[in-house]
């Protein structure tokens, strides 16, 4: 089974809880109800540094899930130039943990360089589908 959605945003405020609604919707959808938390959290710091980082002014960002088999693939795509960089902040720091945040609830992290901009993506495992319980008859044990 594989499932892929994507849409894209403006480059605005208002877009970073559009894109929450947007996985939100599809994991709901796609009936992974347990990934909804880490997920919208994810993307929510992902479309803030692709709106205050990557997609220039006038341009638009995308959001991506991709489904196949166990595995959850977030993606956001931007641009922009440069590269978002895993920071180790000062205790007293307002900002710069973001990525790191996002590698410890992932599975896996990677960025992807593309000739216009990149991708960074992550990767969940859904949980199993339970299994079906058996069926049984009347008088049998």
């Amino acid at each position: 089974m594989s499932l892929s959605q994507q849409r894209r945003f403006p480059r605005r405020r208002t877009s970073v809880g559009a894109s929450r609604d947007f996985v939100t919707g599809v994991l709901i959808e796609w009936q992974l109800h347990s990934l909804i938390e880490d997920i919208e959290l994810c993307v929510s710091e992902l479309a803030t540094n692709a709106l205050l980082h990557g997609a220039p002014p006038g341009r638009e960002f995308s959001v991506g899930l991709h489904r196949v088999e166990e595995l959850v693939r977030l993606e956001v795509r931007d641009s922009g130039p440069g590269q978002p960089v895993v920071q180790c902040p000062d205790d007293d720091a307002c900002s710069g943990r973001g990525l790191r945040l996002v590698r410890a609830l992932a599975d896996d992290f990677g960025i992807n360089d593309h000739i216009v901009g990149k991708t960074v993506w992550l990767v969940f495992k859904a949980p199993a589908a339970p299994a079906p319980a058996p069926l049984t008859t009347p008088g049998s044990s």
